[in-house]
């Protein structure tokens, strides 16, 4: 028996303060039901960073996996874009 495609989702780290844990931000665009604009949404998802490589602002692929916690049910495929460093 084959399993199925797991989804998969582009983010950017919102947060890396927890122990193997990042936070993932992940935009997308709905449109208004009665006016028809576009209307950003954004949800955060929980996934698991198993070598803590992920830092704040960098663009992520996440994978849906079995739940690992309470919150967290995705783990860190690869990190499509590391972030600028600001400088002061």
């Amino acid at each position: 028996m084959e399993r199925g495609l797991r989804r998969t989702k582009k983010g950017f780290v919102i947060s890396d303060k927890m122990d193997k844990t990042i936070s993932v931000k992940c935009e997308k665009l709905v449109k208004h039901p009665q006016y028809g604009k576009y209307i950003k949404r954004s949800t955060v998802f929980k996934a698991h960073d198993d070598k803590n490589e992920a830092g704040v602002g960098d663009e992520v692929e996440i994978m849906e996996t079995k739940p690992l916690s309470k919150t967290k049910r995705w783990r860190l495929i690869k990190i499509v874009k590391k972030a600028e460093l600001m400088a002061e």
